[in-house]
């Protein structure tokens, strides 16, 4: 009987424990924006999707796995979209998506930091984004600036300062699943 009781006592401890331990998943809503602006064009992606589960008060549980689609790229300019989707640039028809997923999740001092793998045009570097998290009841927002070297990924001719650097502005309003 002792077992029996033990074993359920133990059972109720690792549910309990798992059951504070998972953290909260977001569901993407449909009005995020991804700016990008460098010396040379700007822009938004128009289709960005993924999964975020974020927790401020469990980070290990955290993590941030989203998917940018090259093809929904959109400067403006119907020429400058295709270019910006040909071989020379993001080659979208090899390289369809711009992917991130986060490794650790800290807490800064002016918000929060999610270091990752950012994958493009067929290149994986890590990164760190930092980003705000505001939350409202069942609802929230994630937002942050960073910057990117085009060059480092091979995604046009080879630059060097200004000219390389792309500035990404992130505001993605999330809902509690």
């Amino acid at each position: 009987m002792k077992k029996i009781i033990f074993s359920f006592a133990t059972l109720l401890a690792l549910t309990a424990v798992f059951a504070f331990s998972v953290a909260k998943s977001w569901e993407i809503k449909k009005d995020y924006s991804i700016k990008f602006t460098n010396d040379d064009a700007e822009g938004i992606f128009k289709t960005f999707t993924g999964s975020i589960v974020f927790d401020e008060q469990n980070l290990a549980a955290s993590k941030f796995s989203v998917s940018i689609d090259v093809n929904s790229i959109n400067t403006g300019n119907g020429m400058q979209n295709k270019h910006a989707k040909g071989e020379e640039w993001f080659d979208a028809a090899k390289y369809p998506q711009i992917v991130f997923n986060s490794t650790k999740i800290a807490k800064t001092g002016t918000g929060w930091q999610a270091t990752g793998t950012l994958e493009m045009h067929g290149v994986k570097k890590e990164i760190n984004i930092p980003f705000a998290f505001v939350p409202k009841g069942n609802e929230a927002v994630f937002s942050g600036t960073f910057t990117v070297n085009r060059s480092d990924y091979g995604i046009g001719k080879p630059a060097t300062g200004t000219g390389a650097l792309v500035k990404i502005e992130v505001y993605v309003p999330v809902t509690k699943k």
